[in-house]
């Protein structure tokens, strides 16, 4: 009977399972709909306990919560057959009833919350997480975001960045990479090649770092597995907003001055490098720049 069970379900792929139980689906109650969805016609109790490799006294019992649920309904009677919402109609319900119940929940949980001052500093991991939380805050900004990052990781956001320039928001940008057009996002935002010429030239340049409004701040790593801060601490905001602020003058600095600063100290600030840099670091920046 095992192996039995083991071939019909082989075939329903596990990641559909696991995304639905995350929903609040059962395991059954996934299977079935999935099931249902896939023969593409309604089916009977008796068609779905054997394709969809569920017991069959359980399988009423999972009709009857997806029917409850919205997910499946009754087309006919003698015997009853069974039809599947479709995905978009059903997730979209199931999304609005979240979201609606999350706001309700925030006003409830934070007027029951003693005021605090937060100023601990939080950790993500996962690149979901650490990409979900960056989208947070761009999308939650209200005056302001400054934002370091290389532009393979920017190229992510920028959905979220042209809606906040398309809100008048006002933005700052130091971009890893070739071109700061791409990274624009209205008028009222200023993007600039690092140092004139976007090249990566340690660890910390393969961080993304984004501030919004003064008040909090993203710290994240992307290399390896995605590992991220952020914080409403107040002295540590103002130590990232520092960091890029200071490469915006550097920016303007090169772009005015950058011949004379090459003269004086090499290309890519190489004798500033080189000169407080770790063994390590020394060779990874010859390794990028042969000089």
């Amino acid at each position: 009977m095992a192996s039995k069970l083991a071939l019909s379900t082989g075939t329903i792929p596990d990641g559909l399972v696991s995304g639905l139980r995350s929903l609040g689906f059962t395991d059954y109650e996934a299977r079935i709909y999935i099931e249902l969805l896939r023969q593409g016609e309604p089916g009977t109790a008796y068609e779905l306990s054997k394709h969809a490799g569920v017991p069959r006294p359980n399988t009423y019992n999972a009709l009857e919560c997806l029917a409850q649920r919205g997910a499946v309904m009754a087309v006919s009677e003698n015997p009853t057959r069974f039809a599947a919402a479709q995905p978009k109609d059903l997730l979209g319900t199931i999304a609005r009833q979240t979201s609606t119940i999350c706001d309700d929940l925030s006003v409830q949980l934070s007027n029951l919350a003693a005021p605090i001052d937060d100023q601990l500093v939080w950790s993500l991991a996962g690149d979901r997480a650490v990409h979900d939380k960056i989208e947070f805050i761009i999308e939650n900004a209200r005056e302001m975001l400054m934002i370091k990052a290389p532009d393979d990781v920017l190229a992510r956001h920028v959905d979220s960045l042209t809606v906040a320039g398309e809100r008048g928001l006002e933005m700052l940008i130091i971009v890893f990479g070739p071109d700061a057009e791409r990274f624009t996002f209205g008028p009222r935002c200023r993007t600039f090649i690092h140092e004139g010429n976007g090249v990566r030239m340690g660890s910390t340049d393969n961080l993304f770092t984004i501030a919004a409004d003064h008040e909090e701040m993203v710290t994240a790593r992307f290399s390896g597995d995605a590992q991220a801060v952020h914080t409403r601490n107040k002295p540590i905001v103002n130590l990232a907003e520092s960091l890029i602020r200071h490469d915006f003058y550097m920016a303007e600095i090169f772009m005015r001055f950058g011949p004379q600063i090459d003269a004086e100290f090499g290309p890519y600030l190489r004798d500033l490098r080189l000169a407080c840099f770790t063994p390590d670091q020394a060779q990874s920046f010859r390794s990028k720049t042969g000089l």
